[in-house]
């Protein structure tokens, strides 16, 4: 594949022929040129990724490892030579898992694998056991009546569907979130979640959920795919399935976390800002090399690429590594908050947080007039096999805090048709990640920041929200 796009970026002068007199100069587009070449010969990304994982592995919000993260990032961004690192403190809920176990009692007897939901309560010292009731949907249970489910274990087994975009995600995590709410209004004593996955493989899916307050709080777990099927098969044969389920899960109370923050400072219009970001948290069960080690890599290796070129940008580009998304997204809440005096000097925001890539589509949220000039940056990077989108882009998590404030944001939307196969599992480990395919997202996000940086376009306003 790295071949196939270099021999595309030889021609990439044939692309942007005629674009001259547009939204960049010839100058910001034969930088543009060779930082592509560059990008695309450089492993930064992947050595990224790959210390990140190895020196500080797993950094769950408000844990130690989290602390790590953050002075790993910090060392890191002082040593690639920002102009200006710093850390902007983030107060954030500390969740440990502890012990989980899972298994049917009656009638017939086997281990289950489990993983505790981010947020669970403990059970009760020893465990509950309890007859199993089951639901296709998190709305079926919703409708349920009370008396079909009160003293039991609920059970949603809602089977997501496999996309390149990730869109059968949506539908599915909506029962991670609220189930256990949904449960213990009807009388639950807890919650069984088949894990929000594509994946066939016996690993639970952590993820967060949530209380809300006048609701008991009842535990609550994902269990395996192939579990979840197992449960359905035993409920076929006899329906009074009884299963023990026993977490240790520990409420810290709250702590410090911070997003890190590197800046490149524009040569003409400093007061202006480009954000790249990825965040720095990732879930304990893996090494979050995937979610999101590769979005930390991406971006960190944008901006050393363009610090490499020696020619600073007109525009300040900001390197974001935020606190705490896995949680709730509070470190880009954090941020917004602490930058509401300076956000109408926020150009544009992206953010990579959806696996290595590659990049395949570009998507924006800009005033429809601008959309000349995203087309212009389209065209430098159809070498690397991207194509022009629509113009109603979320951004991404983090940067999704962004748009309702009017600033315009920027989709790059990575082939993510495996990446809920090892989603917040003990498999998002390192090897998952083609050190090719994130070369070419690194490149991509080069290119947008350098030419984000340098437009001549006024992308604001922008078309409102309606996420």
């Amino acid at each position: 594949m790295l071949h196939s796009f270099r021999a595309l970026a030889l021609g990439a002068g044939l692309l942007t022929a005629g674009l001259h007199a547009q939204p960049f100069d010839d100058a910001t587009l034969n930088h543009s040129d060779r930082l592509r070449d560059h990008a695309l010969q450089s492993d930064i990304a992947w050595q990224v990724v790959e210390s990140l994982t190895t020196e500080v592995g797993p950094r769950l919000a408000g844990t130690e490892g989290d602390a790590r993260a953050v002075a790993w990032a910090k060392a890191r961004f002082e040593a690639m030579g920002f102009d200006a690192v710093r850390l902007e403190p983030v107060t954030v809920p500390h969740w440990e898992r502890g012990y989980a176990d899972a298994q049917v009692t009656l009638p017939f007897p086997q281990p289950l694998v489990i993983s505790a939901l981010g947020n669970s309560v403990p059970t009760p010292e020893g465990g509950i056991e309890a007859r199993i009731v089951r639901f296709d949907t998190l709305a079926d249970l919703e409708a349920a009546d009370p008396a079909q489910v009160k003293g039991k274990l609920a059970f949603i087994d809602h089977k997501m569907e496999r996309f390149k975009d990730g869109r059968g995600y949506g539908p599915v995590v909506k029962a991670r979130g609220r189930g256990a709410v949904a449960a213990a209004q009807k009388g639950a004593v807890g919650l069984l979640l088949r894990s929000v996955s594509t994946s066939s493989h016996r690993f639970a899916h952590t993820g967060v959920m949530r209380y809300v307050d006048g609701v008991a709080k009842i535990p609550a777990a994902a269990i395996s795919p192939p579990d979840a099927d197992q449960l359905t098969r035993m409920l076929a044969r006899q329906d009074d399935i009884q299963v023990k389920l026993e977490l240790a899960s520990m409420d810290k109370g709250q702590t410090t976390s911070y997003n890190v923050i590197g800046e490149i400072r524009g040569r003409s219009q400093p007061e202006e800002i480009v954000v790249i970001g990825a965040h720095l948290d990732s879930w304990d069960e893996g090494t979050g090399a995937l979610d999101d080690g590769a979005g930390v890599g991406i971006v960190t290796a944008a901006a050393q690429h363009i610090l490499d070129l020696e020619q600073r940008p007109a525009r300040t580009v900001r390197v974001v590594l935020y606190a705490a998304e896995e949680i709730g997204l509070i470190g880009a809440k954090a941020y917004r908050d602490h930058h509401q005096a300076d956000l109408d000097n926020h150009y544009i925001a992206a953010e990579a947080d959806f696996g290595a890539g590659p990049i395949y589509r570009l998507d924006s949220r800009v005033n429809e007039a601008a959309r000349p000039a995203i087309e212009a940056m389209v065209a430098q990077m159809a070498p690397l096999g991207v194509t022009l989108g629509h113009n109603h882009s979320w951004g991404g998590p983090d940067v999704s805090v962004l748009p309702p404030l009017g600033v315009p944001v920027a989709g790059l939307n990575m082939d993510g048709t495996d990446y809920f196969d090892y989603h917040h599992t003990p498999d998002d480990t390192l090897d998952k990640i083609d050190p090719e395919a994130i070369r070419q997202s690194a490149a991509v996000y080069t290119l947008f920041a350098w030419l984000m940086a340098n437009a001549d376009s006024t992308l604001r306003p922008i078309p409102p929200t309606t996420n």
